[in-house]
């Protein structure tokens, strides 16, 4: 490893004791959050938990130019609050992993249930879901909505890349189309480059292809 990518990992490993609690607002318990631990490995691939997909400062003056407002101080974290609890109960039993990181959410949407193999086409019979999403999204619409597209080392990176980011469009256009606002979205694909688990076994490939939605408030 590079001694840059080490002072990195050593760096973002240091943070976690003070950026990584997170309160479960049902039951009041304090714990390091799954996606700031996962996120240590996908920082070296131009992942870094909390930044915003084409950066704040574009994507800030499309919120305003679509007239959504700001949400400041303790009203963010209640906000995320109210938000999280109304999409664990929207997506329980779909196998939807809805993940907690500081004041953001992450939507983790394995591929098994949103795509079919090889595919970047919506299931039918994942939509409903989706909608129940795109109208949470649209009940709470002072955040900004990241969809990113993930897929296993099957296949060229040129082709993973392509996927992963036809399969992020699609759930962003997807949602669009619902009436969450376009000035909210952005998309991007990471092809191969952000495994959660060892490529090596199916149960691992299954796991890496997957499509996240990552909410962060607008402040």
């Amino acid at each position: 490893m590079k001694k840059n990518q080490m002072i990195t990992l050593t760096l973002l490993a240091a943070m976690l004791p003070l950026s990584a609690c997170v309160t479960d607002p049902e039951t009041g318990n304090r714990t390091i959050s799954k996606a700031a631990i996962g996120g240590i490995g996908g920082a070296l691939g131009g992942y870094l938990i909390g930044d915003l997909v084409g950066g704040r400062r574009d994507r800030s003056e499309k919120i305003l130019g679509a007239g959504i407002g700001a949400l400041a101080g303790a009203g963010v974290g209640y906000y995320m609050d109210e938000q999280e609890r109304k999409l664990r109960q929207q997506t329980a039993g779909t196998g939807i992993n809805v993940i907690r990181d500081g004041d953001n959410l992450v939507l983790d949407m394995p591929s098994e249930i949103t795509f079919g193999v090889d595919s970047a086409n919506i299931d039918p019979s994942f939509r409903s879901t989706l909608d129940e999403v795109a109208s949470t999204l649209i009940q709470y619409e002072k955040t900004y909505v990241d969809v990113l597209g993930h897929t296993d080392s099957t296949g060229s990176d040129a082709y993973n890349q392509a996927l992963s980011e036809r399969r992020a469009s699609s759930v962003a256009d997807y949602l669009s189309s619902r009436g969450v606002q376009s000035a909210r979205l952005a998309t991007r694909g990471y092809g191969e480059s952000q495994p959660k688990a060892s490529n090596l076994d199916a149960a691992g490939r299954s796991a890496n292809r997957r499509v996240e939605i990552r909410l962060v408030p607008v402040t």
